[in-house]
């Protein structure tokens, strides 16, 4: 089914959920037992549809994305130097017996070709653009906060830095046409710094598969590669540390998102509740709330539309929100790797604009094959490293959902 399709088949189960509540309201009763079973069913297939929906959103999103990278290509395609495009080519397949066959498989000129650093002794080879600039755009593809937050390649450097506003001056001074006002010296200027720390996963993959597969080397390892660091990615930019890996929007920290962006007031020490998540929303600034979304773990939007009002009805349409996709008229994402343990004073959500959230990348992309280590189990062993760091900059555009 169409994107437009699901959602007309999602909107008529909101409907009929709808009409069940209005009748039993009409009649003056609970749910019988057959209506209960039937509003429950129709969250199960809302649930199912939604996920094809974002599903399907994100196959549209990523047939825009291929379609315009074609058109850059084609209109940059006159500009390159033949001899150039046949040394990148040529390389790709230099880049692709290495992966199958190791580095021991290509002569001195060869190696030196895909060589790069004081790596080459340790057997390290540096893919070429191509395959960096694959795995890249998967990495984005498959990790949701990267999708939304600000990325910046570090190249040139070994770190980020970047400047904030620790104190702003008091507002301005009514004054005469010569004066110029009180002096002010409570402005004042910080830096937080991003730098890429290194990830790196090893994976094995057949002899067999990678000499009888229609698809290239690159392709497979890049596949099982691009899994990895995307969900290591996921959880650090969620709930890492900051400790050798990216500060993560779930972490408190005075370097990122402070205790003072925890709201709890109105929810129980085990449940999120309607006026708990009210107060989330409004201790974002309303110039925030145009871009804003909420993460929840899956159980966290379970609970939500369990909420019901003083009769017993569900309040998800009701008071939460007025689209199927929003609540308190926000969008909302769900992450499997949001917190979801529901007990005293932890974190269960957060509202804010992703886009103060920064990611620093070192596009250093290198892939280590082990074609002998793994040779009586007929595997070759590949470990692919990157660097990549992330924080909060701006604390006041989040707010997190947390427990009384």
């Amino acid at each position: 089914m169409k994107t437009n399709e699901l959602k007309e088949a999602r909107a008529l189960l909101v409907t009929e959920q709808r009409q069940l509540v209005d009748l039993a309201d009409t009649e003056k009763r609970d749910f019988t037992a057959e209506e209960t079973e039937k509003y429950e069913k129709i969250d199960v297939d809302f649930d199912d549809l939604t996920t094809q929906i974002v599903d399907a959103e994100k196959r549209d999103a990523d047939k825009v994305e291929r379609l315009r990278a074609l058109d850059e290509r084609e209109s940059l395609f006159d500009k390159k130097d033949p001899e150039q495009e046949d040394n990148t080519e040529e390389r790709m397949g230099l880049f692709n017996r290495a992966l199958v066959n190791g580095v021991s498989s290509l002569s001195s000129t060869e190696v030196r070709a895909l060589s790069a650093g004081t790596d080459v002794e340790g057997g390290y080879i540096v893919a070429p653009e191509q395959f960096v600039n694959k795995l890249i755009k998967g990495v984005d593809d498959m990790v949701y906060i990267r999708q939304k937050a600000t990325v910046i390649p570090v190249a040139m450097a070994t770190e980020l830095g970047v400047p904030t506003l620790e104190a702003d001056p008091d507002d301005a001074d009514w004054t005469t046409e010569l004066g110029t006002g009180s002096e002010d010296s409570t402005m004042s200027f910080g830096k937080r710094s991003l730098k890429p720390r290194p990830v790196a996963k090893r994976v094995k993959i057949s002899e067999q598969l990678l000499r009888q597969a229609l698809q290239s080397a690159d392709s497979l390892v890049r596949s099982r590669l691009e899994y990895k660091f995307a969900i290591t990615h996921e959880k650090a930019f969620l709930t890492g540390t900051g400790s050798s890996q990216p500060l993560g929007i779930f972490t408190a920290s005075d370097n990122g998102i402070t205790t003072s962006r925890d709201v709890s007031t109105d929810n129980t020490t085990t449940t999120i509740k309607a006026d708990g998540l009210i107060n989330t929303k409004y201790a974002l600034k309303a110039q925030y709330h145009k871009t804003a979304e909420w993460i929840f773990h899956r159980d966290a939007v379970k609970m939500i539309r369990k909420l019901k009002d003083g009769n017993g009805d569900y309040i998800w349409k009701q008071g939460l929100a007025d689209k199927s996709d929003t609540i308190l008229e926000l969008p909302y994402s769900m992450s499997e790797y949001a917190p979801h343990t529901f007990t005293t004073g932890l974190y269960v959500g957060i509202l804010g604009d992703l886009s103060f959230y920064w990611i620093a990348d070192a596009l250093d992309m290198r892939i280590k094959v082990l074609n002998e280590l793994y040779a009586e189990t007929g595997q070759i062993g590949y470990i692919g490293r990157m660097e990549s760091d992330g924080q909060p900059v701006m604390a006041e555009a989040f707010a997190r959902v947390t427990l009384a």
